[in-house]
């Protein structure tokens, strides 16, 4: 009886880990134990770097809502205080939205959160 391989199955788990290593220079992209290593780190990389994406948003929103509050007089903690309180429930995102392409809406969220403190 002849001797079965395993040579099919190998052969296309390699072709799969060199396929998603096309672009990455030098032997990270030909030969296969780098290929592996570079692809293997690649990947965790990514799942990293797509919650790390989420973290710097929320910051940037954060940063736009606290400048267009201190044109309107208001501190940022103090803003998400009052709107706490008034009940309104925009979220950081779209009240960055509404500072940049909306003053005047802004401020007057910005005076019912300051309608809510006083």
């Amino acid at each position: 009886m002849p001797r079965a391989t395993n040579a099919p199955a190998s052969r296309k788990r390699r072709r799969r880990v060199l396929e998603r290593a096309k672009g990455f220079r030098g032997s990270r992209s030909k030969l296969f134990r780098t290929a592996t290593e570079a692809v293997d780190r690649a990947m965790v990389m990514a799942t990293t770097h797509r919650k790390d994406k989420k973290r710097s948003y929320r910051r940037l929103w954060i940063s736009r809502v606290s400048a267009a509050g201190r044109l309107n007089g208001i501190t940022y903690n103090r803003l998400m205080e009052g709107l706490t309180k008034a009940n309104v429930g925009l979220n950081r995102k779209m009240l960055s939205e509404i500072a940049i392409h909306d003053p005047e809406g802004f401020t007057k969220i910005v005076e019912q959160a300051k309608a809510s403190l006083a």
